[in-house]
């Protein structure tokens, strides 16, 4: 499982140093938007709607925000006929890292025209879907926190077909499993009293491409918080390693 979880850290971290409140409603609202229109838009009957809900309200978005976008996403919200599809593009940034976007939009010419320019501007270069797609696989995760007898992790991951699991932080791990079984293994966890705090679906990358020179990586880490800038983009994830010395470097501009 080593090195799973390596570009989930590198988030975290970066988080601490540019949370973006605005951006985060923006996200988090056409999640809600998305999952209200691609099932039922009753969170008890949709589990994708019920985790973007979760998130959302670990967010802070208001209870009226959050059900106004389902509204949206059901089509009972009067005046707003903007239709979001969810598109996924691929590029690479400097040292040849492989970078993947998941974005929501509405205008998918305006999208890739923002995201061509951010890659140009960085030292990258968008990419025809499947260019690095394939070093990366999709997984359910889950992240859980309050781990004291990893014994007990071990047992309800087992039980909700979990392929595996790692330890991240004191007390902190995140279980994978294939996609179609996210709910389950979410739900038995929960059962276990084990405390979820989060459930995705999450790219992890096959391979990795290690970044040691400051310069790179501050274009690096510039190329990634444009394109996460974008409100168009959802998630932005990258298939590159960095000593942690060098990464408070280079976000710290």
């Amino acid at each position: 499982m080593a090195g799973h979880s390596k570009w989930a850290n590198i988030k975290r971290q970066k988080a601490v140093v540019d949370a973006r409140k605005g951006k985060t409603f923006t996200q988090l609202s056409r999640a809600i938007i998305v999952a209200a229109r691609s099932g039922v838009p009753d969170p008890a009957l949709n589990f994708q709607l019920r985790t973007a809900i979760d998130k959302a309200k670990a967010a802070s978005i208001p209870n009226d925000n959050i059900e106004r976008a389902i509204a949206k996403g059901a089509g009972t919200f009067g005046g707003d006929h903007a239709i979001f599809e969810a598109i996924r593009y691929e590029g690479y940034g400097p040292c040849g890292v492989a970078i993947l976007i998941e974005a929501l939009t509405d205008n998918r010419n305006r999208t890739a025209a923002d995201l061509r320019v951010a890659f140009s501007k960085n030292g990258g270069n968008l990419g025809e879907v499947g260019c690095v797609s394939w070093m990366f696989d999709q997984k359910g995760v889950c992240v859980v926190q309050g781990v004291v007898d990893e014994e007990q992790l071990l047992e309800a991951s087992l039980e909700g077909d979990a392929q595996s699991y790692e330890m991240i932080e004191d007390e902190m791990a995140e279980v994978f499993t294939e996609l179609a079984n996210l709910e389950n293994l979410s739900q038995t966890l929960k059962n276990q009293g084990i405390k979820v705090i989060d459930a995705e679906l999450r790219w992890i990358p096959s391979n990795s491409v290690e970044v040691t020179d400051p310069e790179q990586a501050r274009s690096l880490f510039k190329l990634i918080d444009t394109l996460e800038g974008l409100d168009d983009v959802q998630n932005v994830t990258a298939n590159f390693e960095i000593s942690e010395e060098l990464m408070a470097l280079s976000i710290s501009y």
